[in-house]
């Protein structure tokens, strides 16, 4: 499994499809994947986690669980997520909530992994 973060509109699913210019992949988006589904063998790209789990959160769901089960089941997973956690912490406890359980779940993902890249301007960054 790989993990790519970093900010918003900065270039990580653009940059992960350059690095896998000669495979086959399919690219899932967090807004509205459906983990029940059998999507095949090929290289799987899960865009937008931190919106999978904010997604979950709303809905009263398990999040963290969710993705560490579809985890178990692929192997040949590239996960990018936006980095949340900087700033202003929310006054709003949802926010608050979410941005610390995405945290959270980034750091578990980024243990696990058998490399992390950071991706500012278009430009990543190998930091595991």
């Amino acid at each position: 499994m790989e993990l790519v973060i970093g900010g918003r509109a900065q270039g990580k699913l653009e940059y992960v499809k350059q690095n896998m210019a000669n495979q086959n992949y399919k690219v899932l988006d967090g807004q509205d994947v459906d983990f029940s589904k059998d999507h095949g063998e090929e290289p799987l790209i899960l865009n937008h986690l931190h919106l999978f789990i904010r997604k979950g959160l709303e809905e009263g769901s398990n999040p963290e669980k969710e993705i560490k089960d579809f985890i178990s089941k692929h192997k040949n997973l590239i996960i990018i997520s936006d980095e949340i956690g900087n700033g202003i912490v929310p006054i709003d406890s949802f926010e608050r909530d979410y941005r610390e359980r995405t945290g959270r779940l980034l750091i578990e993902l980024a243990k696990e992994a058998d490399k992390v890249t950071r991706v500012f301007c278009g430009i990543g960054q190998v930091i595991k």
